[in-house]
């Protein structure tokens, strides 16, 4: 929590920069309107950039239409032609990666949930010129790859505090759902949580296919009664998760990491006890900010580490100053 704490004042402060050099850009004429989709919003004046945003995306997972939605709102304020893709398996987005570099993009915003796939290709863009951003996955490999910066959560830590929440709310055993086999990032959030909270166990999933996922979930649950309380790692497995306790019979609880609209609502109606946030918005919207910035201004967030978006926690206590913006798209 203290690492986070820290790197929150580096957010902070690109914020503050982003706004003053927005103040300098141009006053919203006609033109500007045309690149703002007609919104009537500034546009920076800088030249028109094109960044490649390549993740690791499954098809109908909408953590990532948030993270999606916070890229292109920096796209559309900093003049940005923003190409978006994605591919759930590493070498498929390692060739997304070579497309990009192909295409002679001005900058690469990347996720490394599966770096090691990833490497090879991520080094050529940044040993090429090409300056690229990681985000979401890989905070432990982003510095190996040439990348100037990470936009996202130390998965471990933020395990550990799920861990340290069911302990503070006298959970005595947890299964932690894993929805995607190789992802690191998933697996360090299910042994975060052990390490606070050793009586858990994971089980896996397949994240693209919803009614076997909640079929794996209601099956674990009436196999083991002593299990009350389940752990999903995204918001969409976590409603899953509501209908998987309602068919086994069980009287287990629900968290989950991340959010989305309906998560949001099923905290506020008490089907789901708490979600911890690591603001996927924000991390879209900083990862191409921060290569308008540098291509701009020279500048770098972080200082060289991390620059951490969560853990936080959304709870019945917090959850309808969320609500309006979740309604929205953004939260």
């Amino acid at each position: 929590m203290v690492r986070w704490q820290k790197k929150a004042a580096a957010v902070g402060a690109a914020l503050v920069l982003v706004a003053a050099l927005g103040a300098c850009s141009s006053s919203g004429g006609k033109q500007e309107e045309q690149n703002s989709g007609g919104s009537g919003g500034n546009v920076a004046d800088t030249p028109r950039m094109k960044v490649a945003f390549i993740t690791h995306a499954a098809p109908g997972d909408t953590f990532w239409d948030l993270v999606r939605r916070g890229a292109e709102a920096a796209a559309k304020k900093d003049n940005v032609e923003l190409q978006y893709s994605a591919a759930p398996e590493g070498a498929d987005q390692a060739n997304l990666v070579q497309t990009a570099i192909d295409s002679k993009v001005d900058g690469i915003a990347v996720t490394l949930a599966k770096a090691d796939a990833m490497q090879a290709n991520v080094k050529k863009a940044a040993d090429g010129g090409i300056p690229v951003v990681a985000l979401n996955g890989g905070i432990e490999a982003w510095k190996q790859t040439g990348a100037l910066g990470y936009f996202g959560q130390d998965e471990r830590i933020a395990g550990q505090a799920a861990g340290e929440k069911l302990t503070q709310l006298g959970a005595k055993k947890a299964v932690c759902v894993i929805q995607e086999q190789g992802h690191v990032g998933l697996e360090a959030r299910c042994q975060g949580v052990k390490d606070k909270f050793p009586n858990s166990e994971k089980i896996y999933i397949t994240g693209t296919d919803m009614p076997g996922s909640t079929t794996t979930m209601t099956s674990k649950l009436q196999q083991d009664k002593s299990i009350d309380y389940v752990v999903t790692l995204g918001a969409p497995f976590a409603m899953a998760a509501v209908q998987a306790v309602k068919d086994a019979g069980s009287s287990a609880k629900i968290g989950t990491f991340d959010t989305n609209k309906d998560l949001v609502g099923a905290i506020k109606d008490g089907k789901v006890q708490w979600a911890v946030d690591q603001q996927p918005y924000l991390q879209g919207y900083l990862a191409v900010d921060s290569l308008w910035l540098y291509k701009t201004n020279g500048n770098t967030i972080g200082g060289g580490q991390a620059t951490l978006t969560g853990p936080a926690f959304i709870d019945k206590d917090n959850v309808a100053a969320v609500e309006k913006f979740a309604a929205g798209g953004t939260r």
